[in-house]
């Protein structure tokens, strides 16, 4: 298992890695200060399992959720916990 700490558009995420979960898939957890949301969970909190390899085959961890909260904020059109008026 795998903890790194990265700080994403302002938001300081704790991320879990365990590559071969299981002996079968990768598993990433996210978790947020203060629960703040992310393009990729509204509570701050979100576990994910992938094939086997998957993270690894992107960079790692910290590469693979940094590419993955920057597609889905773009994919969304996210703009973090702003609230709009219109």
């Amino acid at each position: 298992m795998e903890k790194h700490t990265i700080v994403w558009r302002a938001v300081q995420i704790e991320i879990t890695y365990t590559p071969d979960k299981f002996a079968v898939v990768d598993h990433i957890e996210l978790r947020t200060e203060d629960r703040a949301p992310l393009p990729v969970t509204e509570t701050g909190y979100r576990s994910h399992f992938m094939g086997k390899g998957t993270v690894a085959h992107h960079g790692g961890a910290v590469a693979f959720v940094t590419t993955w909260l920057d597609h889905e904020a773009e994919r969304t059109g996210w703009r973090g916990a702003q609230l709009s008026l219109f």
